[in-house]
């Protein structure tokens, strides 16, 4: 079996075994925060960071309809400025938190991803959102580190290579922005 085979029949078994359970939760709580018109904020780190940046974009832009409100999305992994200074003056662990204290409020969506489930930021931002009563919503691969027993609702990919969880986050971030498309075509 050569190295293509491989990869992509490890991430089938990786896909099959994917809990649908707090997937369709995810959806239907973003569902629910739009037409609460509830802030939704998206972070991670590395690859993470881009797959956040992904699903803001996605939300933001993919999911309007005339008619509908529009997706309340931020990613706190965007602003360079705001996180180089956070990290310089409190530490790279607070640059999340910090930037989340000034903003989450009951009933917000927080949604973290950590491929280890042990970012020390993303952590501290989901204490301050549990703490806010904002629901949190965890994506992590491997054994699912700390995130995963912090968060209400925890999407795990149950693999232990970095690629193909990283490769699973996003495509969960596309099928739920589109079941989210479709939900306003439908009703």
């Amino acid at each position: 079996m050569n190295q293509v085979q491989k990869y992509v029949g490890e991430l089938k078994e990786v896909l099959d075994q994917l809990a649908a359970e707090p997937i369709q939760a995810t959806i239907d709580l973003l569902h629910q925060a739009r037409l609460r018109g509830k802030q939704i904020f998206i972070m991670g780190n590395g690859g993470s960071a881009s797959t956040a940046s992904h699903f803001v974009c996605d939300l933001a832009k993919n999911t309007r309809k005339d008619g509908w409100s529009h997706f309340r999305v931020i990613g706190l992994s965007d602003n360079v400025a705001i996180m180089s200074a956070y990290a310089n003056d409190e530490g790279y662990e607070n640059v999340f938190a910090q930037q989340l204290a000034n903003l989450v409020q009951t009933g917000d969506v927080v949604i973290g991803i950590s491929t280890s489930g042990n970012s020390p930021n993303v952590l501290r931002a989901v204490e301050v959102a549990n703490n806010a009563k904002a629901t949190s919503v965890g994506f992590t691969g491997f054994d699912a580190g700390q995130l995963g027993s912090m968060v209400d609702i925890h999407v795990h990919v149950p693999s232990n290579c970095i690629e193909q969880v990283e490769d699973i986050h996003l495509m969960l971030e596309h099928l739920i922005t589109k079941s989210l498309r479709e939900m306003t075509r439908s009703e």
